[in-house]
């Protein structure tokens, strides 16, 4: 039995979806449906139920599932051991994260491990950084093709990560919070309370972690009235463009506007009900991997 086709049942598991999971598996829709349907003549049962929407595994499915990730991850193992045992030191660690937290807090953290003390990193490490959708970055991370994975947590968000298997730490609590472009006063352009003015929303497109963040705040606390949605984007970037040019109202990451907010070019608008808190974490493989990580994990955790 081919190990690929227990990865490509992993990554259906994890994305339910045949699209996303051959996007991620890099192979076309119709060749990744066959290879699922390979997998099944191997098992003899069922493992899909292909009329729900998400795609959901059969009872078969789920038990097959826990084998898949089990052989995957000792395969895995099993070679960084040898990799190790040859006496070539890996120096190459892949990290997978969002592309914002690349620039912002995952950026800080690889900062401080470059220039804390007798640094695991500087002038020893070669560190590869992978962008994308949470999702499948934790499936490349079951699949041991990212050694790490920085990403948000919240219960809007949480992503079917096997505590048995892989362990975590917080490297931050971040918060998304209101802003608004400032005027030379420091005071905001717009405001989120009573205003003649309706206030334009600069919002997220729903396939982005922190578009369904907001909208989680907003189903539980209620959208501020004085809101019209102007522009949705799915990148946090040009959100973060649009309201310096003074468009509207955004929820941004802290961690992208604080300098801004403290040079009054920007302005943060409502109180602290009006933020939206989470954490960003920091997961790896509880078994042991490469002599590299084992010491960036144990500088982050001692430096937190």
């Amino acid at each position: 039995m081919d190990l690929k086709l227990f990865e490509d049942l992993i990554a259906l598991a994890r994305t339910q979806s045949f699209v996303r999971a051959a996007e991620l598996r890099h192979v076309t829709h119709p060749a990744f449906g066959r290879r699922i349907r390979a997998l099944e003549a191997w098992a003899g049962a069922p493992l899909v139920e292909r009329n729900r929407t998400p795609v959901q595994l059969t009872a078969e499915g789920e038990v097959l599932l826990k084998t898949a990730e089990r052989t995957v991850e000792s395969v895995t193992q099993a070679r960084t051991q040898l990799q190790q045992h040859g006496g070539a030191a890996d120096t190459r660690v892949r990290l997978g994260t969002g592309r914002t937290l690349a620039r912002t807090l995952a950026a800080d953290w690889l900062a401080r491990l470059t220039y804390m003390p007798r640094s695991p990193i500087r002038g020893k490490a070669q560190i590869e950084i992978l962008t994308g959708a949470t999702q499948d970055l934790a499936v490349q991370l079951e699949q041991g093709k990212v050694d790490l994975l920085c990403c948000y947590e919240h219960r809007a968000l949480s992503i079917p990560i096997n505590g048995h298997r892989y362990r975590h730490l917080t490297l931050a609590h971040e918060k998304l919070v209101p802003v608004s472009i400032a005027d030379a006063q420091g005071e905001p352009r717009f405001a989120l309370g009573h205003t003649e003015r309706a206030a334009p929303l600069i919002s997220y497109g729903q396939t982005l972690a922190m578009g369904r963040l907001l909208s989680d705040h907003f189903e539980r606390n209620g959208a501020p009235i004085s809101l019209t949605p102007f522009v949705r984007c799915d990148s946090a970037d040009a959100i973060y463009e649009f309201v310096r040019k003074g468009l509207g109202v955004a929820w941004l990451p802290w961690s992208m506007v604080a300098s801004d907010c403290r040079r009054k070019t920007m302005a943060v608008l409502g109180g602290r009900s009006d933020e939206v808190p989470f954490e960003v974490r920091l997961y790896r493989a509880r078994a042991r991997q490469s002599d590299m990580l084992e010491a960036i994990w144990a500088a982050t955790e001692s430096h937190r």
